[in-house]
């Protein structure tokens, strides 16, 4: 039987792989494989949220004023430049669209966000890896691998699934030695996790250049995954060019209304970040004190591995499910004995730490 043929690298396609969110019979599992919210979202949140409910029968507003004016003002940035998405894999794949023609290269970090080569190639472009250093992405080799061909780069920071990042010199580095034809997206889902004083997400390259986006998204400190809600930053060239391609109502009027309350809801964004701090450090020392291998996070989530053990993470993932715990445990991506854990409720991540102590000891 004959019919339409897609393009050959549609045929070539992965699709991306979610964390898994059950388990056998159990009904509730403690999900910690997504990089969701501990706290669930904003309550200011869910209240715009339902009286939205209202409002089902009119197409929400097209261009997200309300929205990309809170953002701005927030940031103190320019609305106009602006653009929002069906989460920040939209904008990504916007990008790609944009400035990626088949044959064209883009380069993405080992060990990074599994989006990245599946929006390449999904244009037709050719995904290049660069290989990282411990667990974190190196400046020298990407500007090593940028050659003719190259068109966009992309980078997490901070990174998923590593929790590492990369300091405003050494981002601000490879912006300088990044031919201006290139795009350099600085994706920056966790932005607002990071503590340290020499990181910067991205926003005032993004201001002053004309060759840089920004993704920022509302499903991990916001905690509105469900929503698929996120955005971008970029010089009103890229914005413009952007917002051409984009669907039109991309983004639904319960979202916009949901993302604009959890900006304003500033005590629960300080109790999350407060939250997240906390308990991070405490997972991390932990780990640590099992005998693994936890990579130091600027995130929501840790990697931790059982090189130093007899111990495998695809046993101790088997081990886990089975007690109602889901953690991303990674086949591929040369992470196979690395578990990614996100930070989990303050009675998950003690039980999650008992659990790992178990296994070790059997």
């Amino acid at each position: 039987m004959s019919g339409p043929k897609t393009h050959s690298w549609i045929n070539d396609l992965n699709v991306y792989i979610t964390g898994k969110s059950k388990v056998g019979d159990f009904k509730n599992p403690h999900k910690l494989s997504a990089n969701e919210s501990a706290l669930g979202p904003s309550p200011m949140a869910m209240e715009a949220y339902k009286k939205a409910a209202s409002e089902l029968h009119r197409y929400p507003d097209p261009t997200y004023n309300e929205l990309r004016t809170t953002l701005a003002k927030k940031y103190d940035i320019e609305p106009e430049q602006i653009l929002c998405g069906v989460g920040s894999d939209e904008i990504l794949k916007l990008a790609c669209r944009a400035y990626l023609k088949p044959g064209d290269e883009a380069l993405y970090v080992a060990h990074s966000f599994s989006m990245y080569p599946i929006a390449i190639k999904s244009v037709g472009g050719i995904a290049i890896e660069v290989k990282d250093v411990d667990y974190t992405a190196d400046i020298d080799n990407i500007i090593k691998a940028i050659t003719d061909k190259t068109r966009i780069i992309f980078i997490a920071n901070p990174n998923n699934p590593t929790g590492t990042y990369l300091s405003v010199n050494e981002i601000e580095r490879l912006w300088q030695n990044v031919p201006e034809h290139i795009l350099l997206v600085l994706d920056a889902a966790y932005a607002e996790f990071v503590s340290n004083d020499d990181y910067d997400a991205g926003i005032e390259l993004a201001g002053r250049a004309s060759n840089v986006l920004m993704t920022r998204t509302f499903s991990k400190l916001y905690g509105l995954a469900a929503l698929r809600l996120g955005w971008g930053y970029a010089c009103k060239e890229i914005s413009k060019t952007l917002d051409k391609i984009r669907d039109p109502f991309n983004v639904p009027s319960s979202a916009q209304v949901a993302g604009v309350a959890a900006l304003n809801d500033l005590d629960f964004q300080k109790k999350a970040t407060s939250f997240n701090q906390k308990w991070r450090t405490w997972l991390e020392r932990e780990l640590s004190a099992l005998g693994l291998m936890a990579i130091p996070s600027a995130t929501n989530f840790i990697l931790f591995g059982f090189e130093n053990k007899n111990k495998s993470a695809k046993d101790a993932n088997d081990f886990l499910t089975q007690r109602g715990y889901i953690l991303r445990y990674y086949s591929g991506q040369g992470l196979e004995n690395f578990l990614r854990l996100t930070v989990g409720t303050e009675k998950e991540n003690k039980e999650i730490i008992k659990l790992l102590k178990e296994f070790l000891e059997i």
